[in-house]
């Protein structure tokens, strides 16, 4: 009798395992692709200069823990790394412009490495009048050398897209010129997808084609209605909630599970970032496997 219990438990086991139980399987196909997204400090620019510190409690209340941050507000690493270990929060990437990057490559090294983040990145290249080759070489060169030291600090450099690297180049893009001539070791990419799509790309493609090559995203829809170009600039009604303008996101963050992207960041422009994070980050919650 007791190996007939044993034999039918075995049983038992084993069909549960073959055929899950229905709310098994919908825990796994209900999961989300993108269960933690972090936000940029520019999008709550204004609150922090008005109140560092209660920004910081109003961005944690939103479910959010990691910061990117491109400004320190008045503040010195060190501050800010003891209110964020306050709070549980933490800082993965640091943003800084092209002189500090090229020119106070240490400082900005160690401010990083202060903050707790493990990247370094720019987000605009100077230039005069339209982008060209040679801005694309020179900031090639720039960022291979930034890129060197930083790594001797442990750190990774990225570059962030700002919609002029698109223009037409010798088939391809200016933009395509960077990544095919700079070396991963020392440079890599951070996509913003509002800049990938406003010069009239395709965020989706272009992860798929440099699957490799982009660590960090900002993730900014564009209105239905915008109309592109390679200025590096448009007007703030262009920046729409996530999942309302017409960049697929759905598509992106499935094409990013088999990216070396490491970290995703909500970004806004306008001046409604209280209510629309909160609403962009439902957003892309609700998305799932």
């Amino acid at each position: 009798m007791y190996y007939k219990i044993i034999s039918v438990i075995t049983f038992l086991i084993c069909l549960s395992i073959i055929h899950p139980k229905p709310q098994a399987l919908l825990a796994q196909q209900g999961e989300q692709l993108l269960p933690d997204p972090g936000v940029v400090s520019y999008t709550f620019r204004n609150q922090f200069q008005e109140d560092f510190t209660g920004t910081l409690d109003m961005i944690k209340e939103m479910g959010i823990m990691n910061i990117e941050f491109s400004n320190l507000f008045g503040h010195t690493a060190v501050e800010i790394r003891q209110m964020l270990d306050q709070r549980g929060m933490f800082c993965t990437s640091y943003g800084v412009g092209y002189d500090a990057l090229v020119n106070h490559t240490e400082l900005a090294a160690e401010d990083a490495l202060t903050l707790g983040a493990s990247f370094v990145r720019v987000a605009w290249i100077p230039h005069d009048g339209e982008f060209s080759i040679e801005h694309t070489r020179r900031a090639i060169r720039d960022f291979t050398e930034a890129g060197k030291i930083l790594r001797d600090y442990g750190l990774r450099f990225a570059y962030h897209n700002h919609g002029y690297e698109f223009r037409p180049y010798e088939g391809g893009t200016l933009f395509d010129y960077m990544v095919q001539n700079s070396d991963p070791e020392y440079v890599n990419f951070q996509m913003d997808t509002f800049w990938v799509a406003q010069p009239g790309h395709d965020p989706v493609k272009l992860l798929k084609k440099y699957p490799d090559r982009f660590l960090l995203v900002h993730l900014k829809d564009l209105a239905n209605d915008a109309e592109s170009n390679f200025s590096g600039s448009a007007p703030s009604e262009y920046d729409v909630p996530l999942g309302t303008g017409q960049i697929d996101f759905e598509a992106f963050l499935r094409a990013a599970q088999n990216s070396a992207i490491e970290h995703f960041y909500i970004e806004d422009e306008t001046e409604d970032v209280v209510t629309r994070v909160p609403q962009s980050r439902e957003f892309l919650l609700g998305i799932t496997r």
